[in-house]
């Protein structure tokens, strides 16, 4: 499949979010990173913006929830307009049950890794799911620097991913800029989240299209896409 470019509203200015939204038309997703001050030392937005947004962009949203408890709210957000939800593993007490909710509401399922979370006890889950996302910084804030010890997890979860012969997405989110794309394409990814790296441009449109073509030559000549 093609490479997808996520833009993250986490680096957009909050008080012109449907502009926002509009300046990167042409992103395959508009990711919008919810956070509880819980689960993560950050609160941002939840289901009334995202109700909103869905109604401003004709972008599909990728949530990607930073909260406790998302079996109880992941499916709300779904209701709100989701295309895609992302809980985190760490947060969730039933995964497969609540990935086979979000589905059954009609979005795409997508269960978050936090950089320390190991990917192997979780292989069985993977059929379950549309998208698996690791996180390459610690999950709260934006603008943080690329974790590149995250390369071999990426890795390894694409190994897993191909063993099983699964048409499952997989996401990176963090420090994704002109300058790791290709590193994180060629581990594996095939969904890259940026924020500050599209919306702190004078160009959001234009960065979106460059880090496309960035990651889309990175995937073509990378060994696991080859073999694909």
């Amino acid at each position: 499949m093609a490479v997808q470019i996520n833009p993250s509203i986490l680096s957009a200015d909050f008080s012109r979010l449907a502009q926002e939204a509009s300046a990167v038309e042409g992103a395959d997703w508009l990711h919008v990173d919810v956070m509880d001050n819980h689960f993560v030392p950050n609160l941002t937005l939840g289901v009334p913006v995202v109700e909103s947004l869905s109604k401003a962009t004709d972008t599909p949203l990728d949530c990607h929830l930073m909260i406790e408890d998302p079996d109880r709210w992941a499916p709300q957000y779904v209701e709100a307009g989701a295309g895609s939800v992302t809980f985190h593993v760490e947060a969730a007490d039933a995964p497969v049950r609540l990935a086979r909710e979000i589905r059954a509401k009609g979005a795409r399922a997508s269960m978050a890794l936090k950089p320390a979370t190991p990917i192997e006890p979780y292989e069985d889950l993977l059929p379950e799911l549309d998208m698996l996302l690791i996180m390459t910084v610690e999950p709260g804030f934006g603008g943080q620097a690329f974790l590149d010890i995250m390369l071999p997890k990426i890795r390894r979860t694409r190994e897993l991913i191909s063993k099983h012969g699964l048409e499952l997405w997989l996401q990176v989110d963090g420090g994704v800029s002109a300058s790791t794309i290709e590193r994180c394409g060629e581990a594996g990814a095939d969904v890259f989240v940026a924020g500050s790296a599209v919306y702190n441009t004078q160009d959001p449109a234009a960065a979106v299209r460059a880090l496309r073509d960035q990651a889309t030559r990175a995937t073509a000549s990378a060994a696991w896409a080859c073999s694909h």
